[in-house]
C-alpha cells in the first residue's frame, strides 16, 4: 500500500505557478532575478555566521532562485518541509518542557549577567 504525498506547502504552489509565467519575461528580466537570488542567497547565508536573519533571507534567495533552477525548487521543498516539521514539533510540546525550557534560558541570561557584572569579561569601549 502506496502512502500519499502530503501536499506541497502554499508558497511552493504559488511559486510553481509563478515559474510558468516567468518563463515569458524577457532574457535580461531572468538574468536579473538570478543575479538577484544568487546576491540574496549568498548574503543569507553570510547571515548564518554573521549577525542577521539567515533562516529569512535564505529562502527568499532560493525562491527566486527556484523560478530558474530545479535545483534551488527542490532545496526550498525541503527547507520548508523541515520547517513545517519542526512548527508541528514544537506545537506537541508539553507545558511542563515550555516551563524548564524557559527556565533554562532565563539561568543562562542570568548566568551571563553575573559573569559580566563580577567576572572579568573583556568589552570593547568606544
Amino acid at each position: 500500500m502506496a502512502t500519499a504525498d502530503p501536499p506541497k506547502p502554499r508558497i511552493i504552489q504559488r511559486l510553481e505557478a509563478q515559474r510558468e509565467r516567468h518563463r515569458q519575461r524577457s532574457f535580461l528580466v531572468r538574468v536579473l532575478y538570478t543575479i538577484v537570488g544568487f546576491t540574496v542567497l549568498l548574503v543569507g547565508l553570510a547571515m548564518v555566521v554573521l549577525p542577521g536573519p539567515a533562516l529569512i533571507v535564505i529562502p527568499i534567495g532560493l525562491a527566486l532562485l527556484s523560478l530558474e533552477f530545479a535545483w534551488a525548487e527542490g532545496m526550498l521543498e525541503r527547507a520548508l518541509e523541515h520547517a513545517e516539521r519542526a512548527k508541528h514539533t514544537a506545537r506537541r510540546t508539553t507545558t511542563r518542557q515550555r516551563v524548564l525550557i524557559a527556565l533554562a534560558v532565563a539561568l543562562a541570561i542570568g548566568g551571563l549577567i553575573a559573569w559580566a557584572i563580577f567576572g572579568d569579561i573583556p568589552y570593547v569601549s568606544l
